[in-house]
């Protein structure tokens, strides 16, 4: 079986590959089970739809709900901290799993 790669120069002023983003299939890793011991809690008042956690998060566990807010598929989330760790406002702070 062979493949056929195009190759296309673009000439631009930003680097193109800057906004591609491969977004993983949900759960890519499957559930979290009962081992996360942190979880991201989002502030929602401090929140501003940015969509940064969004697009840093490595397991696409990140959405927004009609008219709602971001909200987070726990079942799914690593607890990994990216998103917070990348939040321009810190809307989103890691807190332990029991809590």
């Amino acid at each position: 079986m062979s493949r056929e790669i195009i190759v296309k120069k673009i000439d631009v002023d930003i680097d193109p590959t800057k906004y591609l983003v491969a977004r993983p299939k949900k759960g890519a890793a499957g559930r979290t089970g009962l081992w996360r011991t942190f979880r991201p809690a989002v502030k929602l008042d401090k929140c501003i739809d940015c969509g940064i956690c969004w697009l840093y998060c490595p397991e696409d566990v990140i959405f927004w709900e009609k008219g709602l807010k971001i909200k987070i598929d726990y079942e799914y989330c690593k607890g990994c901290g990216i998103c917070s760790s990348v939040c321009p406002v810190k809307a989103i702070e890691m807190v332990r799993e029991e809590e």
